[in-house]
């Protein structure tokens, strides 16, 4: 994953979770543990859509949905993925059996919200690759269980925040991935208007 998305990640877990939409590069900067050249640089094409205010010392998310759409738009999920495997059980096993990961994706969703909008057959967690591995040998067949690259930042959080989640979910590949944005999309409408 990008430095710049792990910007992205804290404005979108600031404006959403937080309801906090005044922030400063030097805050974001310290929690993302990037330079604030880095969040500088990814501040400008959100100031160029209007997505972000930009003031003295500060800026102002005055529309997380774009920013949203835009980092989803612009992630590339399969670029992260640091092992994957096939294991001859259900998804409900793999999530028992995981060592402790971050899930996102349909698990995550699941977990956090309750019914899942679809039946899913694949899990995603952000973790400890050797972790991962030890527990879930390499097996011939079709890949139920991947594991994505993990970054400092991701690592303080407790669950995945609702904009990862978001864009993960985005860049499945799976005819239900929809099903679980559109569910998604409602619960954000009642957070932030678009």
């Amino acid at each position: 994953m990008k430095k710049k998305e792990r910007v992205y990640r804290e404005i979108l877990y600031q404006a959403l979770e937080n309801e906090e939409r005044k922030l400063t590069q030097k805050n974001i900067s310290n929690k993302c543990e990037v330079a604030i050249g880095t969040v500088n640089y990814a501040l400008e094409p959100l100031e160029d859509m209007n997505a972000i205010e930009k003031r003295q010392r500060s800026f102002l998310a005055i529309d997380p949905k774009k920013i949203l759409l835009y980092w989803a738009s612009h992630r590339k999920i399969k670029k992260d993925i640091a092992y994957s495997t096939y294991f001859n059980g259900s998804v409900r096993e793999i999530e028992q059996q995981l060592p402790n990961c971050l899930l996102t994706s349909y698990s995550a969703y699941k977990f956090r919200f309750g019914e899942p909008p679809a039946g899913y057959s694949e899990v995603w967690v952000y973790g400890k690759e050797q972790e991962i591995k030890n527990r879930f040998r390499q097996k011939k067949g079709n890949e139920n269980l991947f594991v994505l690259e993990s970054d400092k930042h991701l690592e303080k959080f407790n669950e995945a925040p609702l904009s990862q989640l978001y864009v993960d979910l985005w860049n499945m590949d799976t005819w239900y991935a929809s099903e679980y944005i559109k569910k998604l999309d409602e619960k954000l409408k009642k957070i932030i208007e678009y």
